[in-house]
């Protein structure tokens, strides 16, 4: 069955909020046991939609889905959450959303339009350089939260100008994220592309994502974790990636676990940082795998006049292993981070591999394979700083080798290559490799 919006009243104005209609199609279509919604050509605006089991969200190419981003529109869905979620960004509610349900599909070559170009605004923050995270005014609602789904598929479709996160999933099993195009302000705070959150059995291919905010996170929210354990099973391959921050970052957030995460056949397009991996919350993370990447990472411009405002992680790494506190009081274990491979990675980078744990924060098993740097000047910024954010120490000054690993238990080093191009920048270290306080190192 097709249930058509405009048989329901839905009118492609790009002004009227057609919830109303658009709801009521969902829901006709979920009660008479599942079938298509059509969304045909023409700009629908609505507030927040709830999809429902057996419901395929189809948008028509030429379809633009328009997320409202009036604070009457929108569900604010995390009002009955047990614990102060503020650093998780938790606020804002969103625009498409479903819990507890089975079998949804957005699917179709159309567009859903966050408005993210209505909300960040360009205050020349960092003198000029047009790089850092732009100021940010009025609501900002995620794109998506889907909690508790079983058998998610999103395809084809492309989202475009997330005001928040833009694909969030939550407790999700067998999820597939296919041919997917996310489109977002470069220089958008907090407009992550895919956020596979405490889910299972992950797949997410074929998809070009352009973001501010981390291209891919996989993670345990505090809220999320508590409810659904360990985010495990998790599979990304042939995507091309460009974010301001990681194109891949596992973490921070991790409070119950992550295993069995493979990067394959990806493109990471001008990041601040390739792959990223943290632990801060107590989790261990585990059995990562990160084959057949290429591309390049370089340091972007912070905001400089504009104090207490945050900018970008990350200054041009192409490896990035952290397991330190995030705060200076922070209490209780950081968590484990074990068993990661690096294995056939060529990237053009302004600074190099970043690998730390502190005592009691172990880093275990780290293998460096077939790994090829070309360290060169990409951006318009020195080198010599180390980032860890969060972390109590932040940013710091410190001369940056091609490979830098202070603390980790078992670290293999194969077949590595270096090649550092001229102009060389203010900050690189002479030295090829720092390797301090490790044990069982092997280098081959």
């Amino acid at each position: 069955m097709i249930y058509n919006i405009t048989d329901f009243g839905a009118i492609a104005d790009g002004k009227t909020n057609n919830a109303g209609s658009i709801q009521n199609a969902i829901d006709k279509c979920s009660d008479n046991g599942g079938g298509v919604v059509y969304i045909p050509s023409g700009e629908f605006l609505s507030g927040t939609l709830l999809l429902k089991s057996n419901v395929n969200l189809y948008l028509e190419q030429g379809a633009i889905l328009k997320s409202s981003i009036d604070q009457n529109d929108i569900i604010n869905y995390t009002k009955d959450f047990e614990t102060n979620t503020n650093d998780s960004g938790w606020e804002g509610g969103c625009f498409l959303c479903a819990f507890h349900s089975e079998n949804i599909t957005i699917s179709g070559d159309g567009t859903i339009y966050g408005q993210g170009d209505k909300v960040f605004s360009d205050t020349d923050a960092d003198n000029g350089y047009n790089e850092c995270p732009k100021d940010i005014k009025g609501l900002r609602p995620r794109t998506t939260f889907f909690e508790d789904i079983k058998n998610l598929t999103v395809k084809d479709v492309t989202f475009k100008d997330a005001a928040f996160w833009t694909l969030h999933m939550a407790g999700c099993k067998n999820v597939i994220v296919d041919r997917v195009k996310i489109l977002n302000d470069p220089r958008g705070a907090n407009n992550d592309g895919i956020d596979p959150d405490s889910c299972k059995d992950v797949v997410i291919s074929n998809c070009i994502i352009e973001s501010g905010d981390d291209a891919i996170v996989v993670k345990n929210t505090i809220e999320m974790g508590k409810k659904y354990g360990a985010c495990e099973n998790v599979l990304i391959n042939n995507c091309i990636l460009h974010s301001q921050d990681s194109a891949l970052k596992i973490g921070t957030e991790t409070h119950t676990g992550i295993k069995n995460v493979v990067l394959a056949n990806c493109i990471v397009k001008e990041c601040s940082r390739g792959i990223g991996i943290w632990v801060r919350d107590g989790a261990t993370v585990e059995n990562i795998r990160v084959h057949d990447i290429i591309g390049s990472t370089r340091r972007y411009a912070d905001r400089f006049s504009v104090e207490g405002h945050p900018g970008w992680w990350g200054k041009g790494e192409p490896i990035f292993i952290s397991n330190t506190p995030r705060y200076e009081n922070s209490t209780g274990k950081t968590g484990i981070i074990r068993n990661v491979t690096f294995e056939n990675v060529e990237i053009d980078c302004e600074s190099g591999i970043y690998m730390r744990c502190d005592e009691g924060c172990p880093i275990e098993n780290i293998k460096l394979k077939d790994i090829s740097l070309t360290m060169k000047k990409i951006g318009r910024l020195d080198s010599g700083m180390f980032d860890e954010q969060p972390s109590v120490r932040g940013k710091y000054e410190h001369e940056v080798p091609a490979i830098y690993a202070n603390g980790i238990d078992g670290l293999l080093i194969k077949d590595f290559e270096v090649t550092k191009k001229e102009p060389y920048l203010k900050g690189w270290s002479d030295k090829e490799k720092i390797i301090k306080n490790c044990i069982n190192v092997k280098e081959v």
